[in-house]
């Protein structure tokens, strides 16, 4: 079976968060736990995501909310390892001061090279930490399919989407794109 490996962003995901009812819900998913939430250094975030694909049993598919997209992007310039393919769900835009705090500036620049695995950008049009074009501009550079779900702000929590079944489908569409039925047998 393949490993969904979630991976928070900037403070962690809370209870309420999709990443937190998918990790609950879904024995294929592991959270990947980072030493410190709120001050996050890219290094050691690398070093904590490299160590958990390396763990893994079989194949992984990278679940990211926020800054852990920008964790994905800068992994994978070094790393590839067994990953399968990436949701990359409201990417902050770690290099922009008017929608970032500068605790992410450490993740900055963003890498805007080509991810070597198949992966899905899902953004919002009134997302607060990125413009729909920026995350267009990612999608693009990364390879990644663009998914526009309208005005959802950051994709979390706040956006009350509980455990987020058309994330869930996505990510079904992602693991059919990678030839991995292990999703559409667990839904």
């Amino acid at each position: 079976m393949t490993t969904w490996l979630m991976l928070p962003g900037l403070g962690g995901s809370g209870p309420a968060h999709w990443q937190s009812h998918w990790t609950r819900a879904l024995p294929q998913v592991r959270r990947v736990v980072q030493h410190d939430w709120d001050a996050p250094s890219r290094r050691d975030w690398i070093n904590t995501l490299d160590a958990a694909v390396r763990g893994s049993h079989g194949e992984v598919i990278l679940v990211a909310h926020s800054l852990a997209c920008a964790l994905v992007a800068h992994w994978a310039r070094q790393h590839t390892g067994r990953v399968r393919g990436a949701l990359l769900v409201a990417p902050a835009d770690v290099d922009s001061t008017e929608h970032t705090p500068e605790v992410v500036r450490g993740f900055a620049p963003m890498p805007l090279q080509a991810l070597p695995f198949p992966s899905i950008v899902v953004a919002s049009e009134d997302d607060p930490y990125v413009s729909m074009a920026r995350a267009r501009q990612f999608a693009e550079a990364w390879g990644s399919r663009i998914e526009n779900i309208g005005p959802a702000g950051h994709i979390n929590a706040e956006s009350g989407l509980g455990n987020w079944p058309d994330g869930l489908a996505l990510l079904e569409s992602l693991c059919v794109t990678t030839h991995d039925r292990s999703v559409a047998d667990t839904l």
